[in-house]
C-alpha cells in the first residue's frame, strides 16, 4: 500500500476541490490571537537579541497576518465535515485535537459545542526552558503548550499498547535532522506520539494550517495517510523541499515488518507458518 501524503497552497475552507478522504484524526495549531505582542518576551523583539542595540524588525509584530482574521467557524465546519462520521463500534471514533493558549481555552470549547463536538479533554505539553527570557525577573515564566482533543459522544478511538497515558507529554525538540521552517512549529516526534495514541496504521489525518507540514512527515512516518493546507507560498514551498524530502521509512517498510512479526507470532503460536 502507498501512503498518501499531499500538502496542498489553498486555504482548508477549499477542501471541496481535492476529493480528501474522512480523517481518523484532524490536528490543527491554531493562530493564538496574540497580535502585534507575538515576540513581546522573546530576545527576538531586539536586534541579535540585545535590547541595548534597540528593536529588530520583529518588534510589535505578528507571527503572521492570520494571527488577526483566523475564520474559527470555518475552522469548525471544516472538521464537522472532514471528520469521519461516528461509528458502531467501540473505541473507534474520530477526534480533533487542538493546540492552543491558555486564554483561549473557553471559547474553543463553548464554540465546538455549536457545531457537534459536545465533548472534549485537555491535554498539556511541559517545555524544558520558557521562551519568556524578557519576563525572568518579573513573573513565574509560561513554559506550556496547551491543547484540546475534541468528540462528538463515543470517546477516539485509543491506541495505548497496554500502558496508561497522562494527559501532559513533554515538549521535546526535534534534532538536527528535522528543518526549522515555521515560528511556532511542532516537534515531530512529539506529534508521532499523538497520532500513535489516536489512530492506527492506514488510518488518514489531516492538518488544516500544515505551516512546515511536521504533522504530514509525522503521519507519514507511521504510516498514515495525511493532507495539509498551507495559505502561505514560502512555508509550502520549504515544507515541500525540506520537511516532506526524503522521508523514511516508508509504509511499504513498515507493512513488512508488521507481516514478519505476525508470522513469527503464529509460528509461535502453532508451530508452522502458512
Amino acid at each position: 500500500m502507498k501512503i498518501k501524503t499531499e500538502l496542498y497552497h489553498d486555504n482548508f475552507q477549499n477542501f471541496s476541490l481535492y476529493g480528501i478522504p474522512r480523517a481518523q484524526l484532524v490536528i490543527c495549531d491554531i493562530p493564538y490571537n496574540i497580535g502585534k505582542n507575538a515576540y513581546g518576551s522573546s530576545v527576538e523583539w531586539y536586534i541579535d537579541g540585545d535590547n541595548s542595540k534597540g528593536e529588530s524588525d520583529k518588534a510589535g509584530k505578528n507571527f503572521f497576518n492570520t494571527d488577526e482574521n483566523f475564520n474559527l467557524v470555518e475552522y469548525f465546519h471544516f472538521c464537522s465535515k472532514l471528520l469521519k462520521k461516528e461509528p458502531k463500534e467501540k473505541n473507534d471514533a474520530p477526534a480533533m485535537l487542538m493546540f492552543c493558549s491558555f486564554q483561549q481555552m473557553a471559547m474553543l470549547i463553548e464554540t465546538a459545542k455549536q457545531y457537534g463536538f459536545p465533548n472534549y479533554y485537555p491535554i498539556f505539553f511541559v517545555k524544558q526552558t520558557s521562551p519568556q527570557v524578557l519576563k525572568a525577573n518579573m513573573k513565574i515564566l509560561g513554559a506550556m503548550e496547551y491543547g484540546l482533543v475534541f468528540y462528538r459522544n463515543k470517546l477516539p478511538k485509543f491506541r495505548n499498547n497496554g500502558k496508561m497515558v497522562l494527559n501532559w507529554f513533554e515538549y521535546k525538540h526535534d534534532g538536527a535532522a528535522i528543518p526549522k521552517i515555521h515560528a511556532t512549529q511542532k516537534p515531530v516526534n512529539l506529534l508521532k506520539r499523538l497520532i500513535e495514541i489516536f489512530t492506527d496504521p492506514g488510518d488518514v489525518v489531516i492538518d488544516p494550517c500544515a505551516g512546515s507540514a511536521s504533522t504530514l512527515r509525522a503521519a507519514y512516518e507511521l504510516g498514515r495517510h495525511s493532507y495539509g493546507f498551507e495559505v502561505f507560498k514560502d512555508f509550502y514551498k520549504d515544507a515541500k523541499e525540506q520537511m516532506l524530502s526524503n522521508m523514511n521509512p516508508t509504509f511499504d517498510t513498515l507493512l513488512q515488518e508488521k507481516a514478519m512479526a505476525d508470522r513469527m507470532q503464529q509460528y509461535t503460536l502453532n508451530g508452522s507458518i502458512e
